[in-house]
């Protein structure tokens, strides 16, 4: 059928070749909009970014030699940190100690030698270089041995931790003397066929609790007693391993010590402060404890260097106070005021800003070599919480809680520029791993452009 030139039939042929070209626009729009085109700025992948649109992002970059901040995204929004927090103990330490970490202070009283303890978290540390030196001190002493404890004056654990998680490794108790981590290990022997219990003295300890369900082995911990429970002692893998904190006091400590020493070691019956005539000993050089702090996430030993850091000032072992002291001193310039309740990052109470993030490395920066810095803290595709992920131009410290994952540090561009920057995500629901998939293309994008 052929249409005629009818007022209708041309009025209905303009509306079909209307609704034909918007169908056609239609199309072509969609798919356009399908096919992203690829960020050519940092602003872009962040701000388009559709795995940060599922938490709370901050982001802070910035060039200490032009002391300018490149980009900021939600810099000045606060952030649960997590380990991120460990920068900050860095920092205190580096302000604070000196090349080597206090061992012990004692003085000598008639025929007896009082020490304290310096939160030195190296003794018979399984994570640090193996030291004899303390041990040698003690061996070659006449005198009668007096432990005193009064410079120790704070809590097993940090505010705002889980304290039902005494028996998971990730959380010793803190104490004024260290010994073994304060922890007790569980390893599967080399043939597999048994566990072997460091150190040897908890042997003795160890008891079989058939009721303890599940067919893999495991092992537990009484709260507030030294007495571990095992269901079996034939390992489920040959890998096996499990680090069970044990309960700190000062008698424990004082027989444990006796028996390392082979010779008594008493508690003090009184009260005494440290005088100003005590003696430092020292045990190692504080890289050889800053290095496991910042790359294996050490969390027992940051809270130990910030208690060496309190000691150190007030000749009392005081998280509280050295952060207090800390803040006022050291951090006033910071862009925001932080919110810092302990020194490994496990509570949920310490609040940072990105910027104030950057702030602090940019304090560490100024402070130390920059070879020192890439020394200690991890690196990407090489050392600790980084060996998996990232590359070797990333020098940081990563922050991991329940949904939330932090990551800041440094960064050398191809250009041979060094950048300081801080990633802070929170309240998101996957894994980690999508949020770091994508901060390994940005800062792949900032290594290439800078």
């Amino acid at each position: 059928m052929i249409l005629s030139a009818h007022p209708k039939n041309i009025s209905f042929l303009f509306l079909f070749c209307i609704l034909l070209g918007t169908s056609c626009r239609s199309k072509k729009d969609l798919v356009n909009t399908t096919q992203k085109k690829t960020p050519t700025s940092v602003q872009e992948f962040i701000e388009n970014s559709d795995v940060f649109k599922n938490s709370f992002t901050g982001f802070a970059l910035y060039d200490p030699k032009k002391e300018k901040m490149l980009y900021q995204h939600d810099s000045d929004k606060y952030f649960t940190p997590a380990s991120n927090t460990k920068i900050f103990t860095l920092y205190t330490a580096l302000e604070i100690l000196g090349d080597s970490i206090p061992a012990l202070k004692y003085v000598i009283k008639n025929d007896s030698l009082i020490f304290w303890g310096t939160a030195d978290p190296s003794f018979l540390n399984p994570q640090t270089p193996d030291n004899q030196s303390i041990i040698n001190f003690f061996k070659n002493r006449k005198e009668k041995l007096f432990f005193a404890s009064t410079n120790f004056q704070d809590k097993r654990f940090g505010a705002g931790w889980a304290w039902d998680d005494f028996g998971y490794g990730y959380q010793s108790e803190k104490s004024p003397f260290p010994i073994h981590g304060n922890l007790v290990r569980f390893q599967s022997q080399l043939d597999g066929n048994g566990i072997d219990i460091f150190p040897k003295p908890f042997e003795s300890l160890v008891f079989y609790n058939p009721q303890i369900g599940g067919n893999s082995t495991h092992f537990q911990r009484k709260e507030f007693e030294n007495i571990f429970e095992y269901n079996q002692l034939q390992p489920t893998n040959k890998n096996y391993k499990k680090d069970i904190p044990f309960h700190y006091s000062d008698e424990f400590f004082a027989e444990l010590m006796s028996l390392i020493l082979e010779k008594d070691v008493e508690i003090l019956p009184i009260e005494m402060t440290i005088p100003k005539n005590a003696k430092t000993i020292y045990s190692l050089s504080v890289d050889q404890i800053y290095e496991p702090l910042m790359q294996e996430s050490d969390n027992f030993m940051a809270e130990q260097i910030l208690l060496a850091c309190s000691n150190e000032v007030f000749d009392t072992m005081n998280t509280r106070k050295i952060i207090r002291f800390f803040t006022k001193e050291y951090l006033k310039e910071s862009p925001d005021r932080p919110l810092w309740r302990d020194g490994s990052g496990l509570s949920r109470y310490n609040l940072f800003t990105p910027r104030t993030m950057v702030f602090l490395l940019n304090k560490i920066y100024d402070k130390i070599p920059e070879e020192r810095i890439f020394r200690i803290f991890p690196t990407g595709k090489k050392e600790g919480t980084m060996k998996n992920w990232y590359a070797p131009y990333i020098h940081a410290k990563t922050g991991t809680l329940s949904n939330k994952h932090c990551l800041s540090g440094y960064i050398t561009t191809r250009k041979g520029k060094t950048l300081l920057f801080s990633f802070m995500h929170n309240n998101y629901i996957t894994s980690s791993s999508p949020l770091k998939e994508e901060m390994q293309k940005i800062l792949h994008f900032i290594h290439m452009k800078y």
